[in-house]
């Protein structure tokens, strides 16, 4: 998914860092929100970040001028909700970018918008749409992590085809995203159920907080 140093044109670098600069200032803000009243939330929120930069880092070759990962974007998506994830995002990719050549610099405004916001965003509308329908929250929490996941790299083709469209930009986008499919469905897969586990074992240990964050609700911590 990283889109690696050079690869974008200047005007795309410069469209996608604008718009996600917007929305991690306001996750910023949302961080402020989440932790003032909350000291327990602080652990959980370094957590989601390690865990999106343990997972990011496992990369495979695919499409050329990216490759192909898990994403790790849909836990504190649940936690903390996508405007924070973007923040995280901004870490975790900065950290790659430098240290392990993994991104780039003038394409950080696009990866944060993949990985951070779009992938977020979808796996944030799934986990409530689930949650309304009275699913269990480490089912639900599958789907998100699955969602996320996926939709960082559909994201992430279109950003392609956008920058290169070819003679025909729909089938540019088919063939990126096909190529990408190969690898990251059967990763997307993988994701949600290692996410499952970690969620399963702080809902077991520290409800809690959960419960503080708005992630679950005293009655389900009840029945656990």
């Amino acid at each position: 998914m990283h889109i690696m140093e050079g690869y974008l044109p200047p005007f795309w670098c410069a469209v996608w860092f604008i718009i996600s600069a917007v929305v991690v200032i306001y996750g910023l803000m949302q961080i402020k929100k989440a932790t003032e009243d909350n000291d327990d939330a602080l652990p959980l929120l370094a957590l989601s970040g390690a865990f999106m930069f343990i997972l990011s880092s496992l990369k495979m070759p695919s499409v050329s001028g990216s490759c192909s990962h898990p994403c790790g974007n849909g836990l504190g998506t649940v936690f903390f909700g996508p405007a924070v994830t973007a923040v995280l995002s901004v870490i975790v990719l900065l950290f790659q970018a430098i240290l392990l050549a993994h991104g780039g610099l003038t394409t950080l405004g696009a990866n944060i918008f993949s990985m951070g916001i779009v992938g977020p965003v979808c796996g944030y509308a799934v986990w409530k749409a689930l949650r309304q329908m009275n699913i269990s929250a480490p089912i639900a929490i599958f789907f998100t992590a699955f969602v996320a996941d996926l939709l960082t790299y559909i994201t992430t083709a279109v950003e392609l085809a956008l920058a290169f469209p070819g003679a025909d930009m729909g089938a540019t986008f088919a063939t990126f995203f096909g190529i990408f499919a190969v690898t990251q469905i059967p990763l997307a897969i993988a994701e949600g159920l290692l996410t499952t586990v970690i969620y399963n074992y702080i809902e077991s240990a520290r409800p809690d907080i959960l419960v503080r964050l708005g992630v679950i609700s005293e009655q389900e911590t009840g029945a656990n």
